[in-house]
Formats: structure tokens, C-alpha cells, sequence
């Protein structure tokens, strides 16, 4: 089950929170990183594994990742701290793979199947052994028993046993992958196939042993702040309640500056700038160029669609994603700055990499990552006086974090500026369905409707870097959106500067925007 605090959340608080210190505070690198792993697992006897030493390694393992640096190979003598001259600098983007497998803290799980436990009753009328398709439910004493060299998974066996005798094992980390990338190596360990992995993240959050991890930025963006660069911090509407349900925007902007950002911004302001824009281009291009326009706010189904679908790279919206636009008009007012964007998502961080983006966003934390932040930091919230944040964004610009509200904000500006048009639109939640909806879509009964996708079931609520249960989020975005002062994205006073985003705003192009 997601975001429920664990033995394996409670290490990634401690690695990040350590990380964060260390970047603080300085000194001697190497020596601090090699005593890390035995201040996080201190005595002498194993915790959660077998042997301490093991727990130990897979923490350093955990620390190098957090610092950006590459996993040690096993088999060659090494320390944690090799390369981290490297990584102790105030800029340093993501090197492939973002998403990494510890292998010896996986483990090792079954393939996902079904399996007969021992609730089965030998019963007379035998409705899994009737139902199965291929034979492969064999009698042994009496008992159902699945030959797994004959199962297709088909699950009908499952659906038939009158006493829910059958389970189906799932292997948390392949369920989890919409695009199948993960696999097994020579030992059963779970691999992954990375030209086929969008970085969405889902596997690292449903890996109940934390075998999978993601690399960092904290050290790099400390760094960076101590260096005297002036970083702005702009964070995306999925910030809701994720640190706290009584914490406000306001506690969050002191907070900030008391980590040493030079400000706070919100991201839902981009996120209005994106609606209307992808708002007009759907006017402009649909049905007149083609048959339907899908958003292009998610990177991990953008990049899922023009894998899959190729043919339909060029009815992906061109509209620079709402993380992009608030960096870009922060840039174009503070020249002179560094953006740290702040948000739910594991794939921001792969998007932040494109060469076309790199010179807008130079950092990419999730909030898992910044609240180790606050833990280094000692910040106690309940100690922080309330502020008024100046958050000026739309209730549709806020709503982009849940499933659906990036098509809802669309719609909106649409219904607006030309009340005549019908407006339909579709909009799937995990890469499965995103998938079919795609399918669907070729079809040609999607035909004239504005298509969304968004890689994590529920939205940005439910990224790889939230902290709070998916269904909790919604609730808490749903009150932010309550207070929200505006109720339709071209409100925002920001469509004032959007003339400071493009070079030439008379003669831009939209397939050069990404």
C-alpha cells in the first residue's frame, strides 16, 4: 500500500536528511560518507535484514544515489565515497539511469501467478478445475494444485473457486511498471529494460523491500546555496498537505527561506499559462490539422506516447509543460537566478535533463526529498509562525495535480473564449490506461477530443515523490482549490508577462517551444 510511513520510508527520510547535513555542514567528504551507513544503522545486529553489514551496504548504496553518483559494482574493490569530487559541486544534471536496482536488496520475488493456497477445500464440484482453458489444474489428494508450465494467467480459476482459494502472487515491481520494463536477471533479481522505462517511478514506490532508488540532487543544490546562488524554489500544486495537513503555504515559504531559497513560487501559476495556451493550440490545430491534440503536461506519458505511438508525436501538445513556463518567467525577471523545482514526480527530473530544458530548470527535488531537507534542517513546523504566501494562481491552474484537471482547466479557457465550441475530452491515469486510451484513439473515436494522460493512477498527488497517501492529497487539493481567489486561468495576472516567455512572441514557432 503507498505512502503508509515504513521501515522502508524511514530509511529514505534518514539517507536524505543525512545527505542534506552533510552538503551543510562540509568538511571532509570521503571520511564523513564512509561513517554514514553506521550513524543510520548503528549497534550490531541487523534490523530489517539478516545481517547488518548487508543493511549497511545497500544504505551506502542508497547514499550514493541520493548524492547523483552511479551504484559501485559489486565485484570490484571500492568505497562509497569514490567520485564524490564529482558530485560536490553546484551544478550537475542526472546521469542515465535515474532509476536504479540495488541488487542485493532485492528480493528476488516470483514472477507474478496464481497459486492455490491452502484455503482450498477439495470440494465436489471442482469449478477451477472445470473453468481452466488449458488443463492446467491438476487434483493431488484431493486438492487443486496449478501447473504453472501450462497457466496462462488468465485468472478464470480464481474466479470460479467458491472459496476464494486462489490468490493471484503479484511481483510488486512488474505490476507496478506500465510499460513492462522490468524483468530478471540470472539470479531472479528484478532488471530493468531502460529503453523502455519512462522514469515514472512507480516501481521505487511499490518495492516493498527498497530495492529501487532514485538518484538526487539535494548535494549538488546545497551546494549551490551555500556558493551564494540565488535560488528560487517553485513548487507544484501536489504540495497540499504533504508535509502536514495543518502546515500552510505560508509555514512553507519561511521554511524555505530557513533552508536558504531566495523565494518560493508556485507552479499552478504555469499551470494556468499552460491551460491557455494548449487551450488556443487545440482551437488553432483541431479538427482543422488533426484529429485530436493530447496534453503535454506529464513527461513520463509524453515520452510513453511517442514510443509506442509514433505516429502520434505530432498531436502531442507543443506547449512547454507548467514546470517549464513558471522557470522560464522566474528566469526572464531574475536573470541572475537558479530554479529548484519542487514536486511529486521522478520523471520531472529525467525532463529537467533535455538540453532544451536544462537552461530553465536546474534542479529537481521531490517533496520526499525536501522534507529531508527540513529533517537536517531541524524544522519544526509547529514553530513556524503563519504568513500570508501571495499564491495567485487558479482553481483549474491548482487542480492540474489530480487526474482529469489538466483537461478540466483546458476546457474551461476553451468554453470561455469561444462559448459555441463543444469541447470533448478524455483523460486516462496510469500508463495502462493511457495506453488504451491511445488505442482507442486510433480507432478514430476520439476523433476531435483533447486527449490527457498521466503516468501515476490518480495523478501528480500520486507520484514517485509524494509523501501522502494518493487519496488523502485529493482531499487536501480539493480545499486548496476551494481557496483559490480565481476560477479560470486567463484571470491569472501573470498572462501579463507572458510576452517575457518567448524570444520573438510575433513570429514564435510551436514546435520549437519544448
Amino acid at each position: 500500500m503507498r505512502n503508509l510511513y515504513c521501515n522502508v520510508e524511514a530509511l529514505r527520510k534518514q539517507v536524505f536528511a543525512a545527505v542534506a547535513k552533510l552538503a551543510y555542514e562540509g568538511g571532509d567528504y570521503c571520511s564523513r560518507m564512509e561513517k554514514l551507513p553506521y550513524e543510520i544503522i548503528p549497534g550490531e545486529a541487523g534490523t530489517y535484514r539478516e545481517s547488518i553489514f548487508l543493511e549497511r551496504a545497500i544504505v551506502g548504496e542508497r547514499i550514493r544515489l541520493a548524492m547523483g553518483l552511479p551504484l559501485r559494482d559489486v565485484t570490484e574493490e571500492n568505497m562509497i565515497s569514490d567520485g564524490v569530487e564529482a558530485s560536490a559541486i553546484s551544478e550537475k544534471y542526472y546521469d542515465p539511469p535515474l532509476i536504479n536496482i540495488i541488487k542485493y536488496a532485492c528480493h528476488a520475488c516470483p514472477d507474478t501467478h496464481y497459486e492455490v493456497t491452502q484455503a482450498c477445500q477439495g470440494c465436489l464440484a471442482k469449478h477451477c478445475y472445470q473453468s481452466c482453458p488449458k488443463g492446467a489444474i491438476e487434483l493431488e489428494h484431493g486438492r487443486a494444485r496449478i501447473d504453472q508450465t501450462k497457466c496462462i494467467k488468465c485468472g478464470r480459476c480464481k474466479e470460479a473457486c467458491s472459496y476464494q482459494a486462489i490468490i493471484k502472487f503479484l511481483r510488486p515491481c512488474q505490476e507496478a511498471c506500465g510499460m513492462n520494463a522490468i524483468g530478471k536477471d540470472q539470479y531472479g533479481r528484478a532488471d530493468i529494460d531502460h529503453e523502455k522505462c519512462v522514469n515514472c517511478g512507480q516501481c521505487l514506490v511499490n518495492c516493498p523491500f527498497g530495492a529501487i532508488v532514485d538518484k538526487g540532487q539535494i548535494f549538488q543544490l546545497i551546494h549551490a546555496i551555500k556558493k551564494g546562488e540565488k535560488v528560487i524554489a517553485i513548487i507544484a500544486p501536489a504540495f497540499w498537505g504533504q508535509f502536514g495537513e495543518k502546515v500552510t503555504p505560508g509555514q512553507i515559504l519561511t521554511a524555505m527561506k530557513q533552508l536558504g531559497f531566495e523565494g518560493l513560487e508556485e507552479v499552478a501559476v504555469g499551470a494556468d499559462l499552460c491551460a491557455v495556451e494548449e487551450a488556443e493550440e487545440f482551437m488553432e490545430h483541431v479538427p482543422a490539422r488533426q484529429p485530436f491534440m493530447a496534453t503535454s503536461c506529464c513527461p513520463a506519458w509524453s515520452v510513453m506516447a511517442k514510443k509506442e505511438f509514433p505516429g502520434f508525436a505530432p498531436y502531442i501538445s507543443m506547449t512547454m509543460t507548467p514546470m517549464v513556463l513558471t522557470a522560464r518567467l522566474q528566469k526572464r525577471k531574475h536573470p541572475d537566478c537558479k530554479i529548484a523545482f519542487i514536486g511529486p514526480c521522478a520523471a520531472k527530473k529525467l525532463e529537467a535533463s533535455r538540453r532544451s530544458v536544462r537552461s530553465e530548470v536546474d534542479f529537481v527535488l521531490t517533496f520526499e526529498e525536501l522534507r529531508g531537507m527540513f529533517a537536517a534542517k531541524d524544522i519544526d513546523f509547529s514553530q513556524i509562525p503563519d504568513t500570508e504566501a501571495h499564491y495567485k494562481a487558479s482553481a483549474p491552474g491548482v487542480g492540474f495535480a489530480a487526474s482529469g484537471g489538466v483537461a478540466k482547466a483546458v476546457e474551461k479557457v476553451i468554453q470561455t473564449k469561444n462559448p459555441d465550441r463543444e469541447v470533448k475530452t478524455v483523460y486516462a491515469a496510469g500508463l495502462r490506461a493511457c495506453r488504451q486510451m491511445l488505442r482507442v484513439a486510433r480507432s478514430g473515436k476520439y476523433d476531435g477530443y483533447l486527449l490527457e494522460g498521466m503516468a501515476c493512477p490518480g495523478g501528480c498527488i500520486a507520484g514517485a515523490g509524494t509523501v501522502q497517501p494518493p487519496e488523502k492529497s485529493r482531499r487536501m487539493l480539493e480545499q486548496y482549490e476551494a481557496r483559490a481567489a480565481l476560477d479560470n486561468p486567463l484571470d491569472s495576472e501573470y498572462m501579463e508577462d507572458i510576452e517575457l516567455l518567448y524570444e520573438d512572441p510575433e513570429n514564435w514557432d510551436r514546435v520549437s517551444r519544448h
